[in-house]
């Protein structure tokens, strides 16, 4: 990412979600092999994030090929204080979500579509 303009609208993008799901609280984007590219984040260091996300997200995929349910859609992790979901942008990036025990995990899943496809857009796009 080198221009301003697209980084800007990649933070908006994840802003923009944690105020329509309820208990999103940080969120970042980084490429598939754990680089941060963008982070909407308070407390958490989002280059840790990014890297240990892309683990998560390696591991869920082959899981899931090697069980054979089908394409990986999501990686949520369920921890005492909240939770923290992993989604693929595509091929080479992925969006992490840190979420508070009160996520409204259905309302996430029906808002994420959409917000992983923008990201995908604007990435493509950069």
């Amino acid at each position: 990412m080198t221009s301003a303009a697209p980084y800007e609208a990649l933070v908006a993008s994840l802003k923009s979600l944690r105020e329509s799901v309820m208990g999103v609280n940080e969120t970042v984007i980084s490429t598939s092999d754990g680089l941060l590219v963008a982070a909407d984040t308070a407390t958490a260091q989002p280059e840790s994030v990014a890297a240990l996300a892309a683990a998560s997200l390696g591991l869920g995929r082959r899981t899931a090929a090697e069980v054979g349910l089908g394409g990986l859609r999501e990686v949520v992790t369920r921890c005492n204080g909240g939770y923290v979901v992993v989604l693929a942008v595509g091929d080479h990036a992925l969006l992490v979500i840190l979420a508070d025990e009160g996520l409204d995990l259905a309302g996430l899943q029906r808002e994420s579509p959409a917000t992983v496809d923008h990201l995908q857009s604007l990435l493509s796009a950069a």
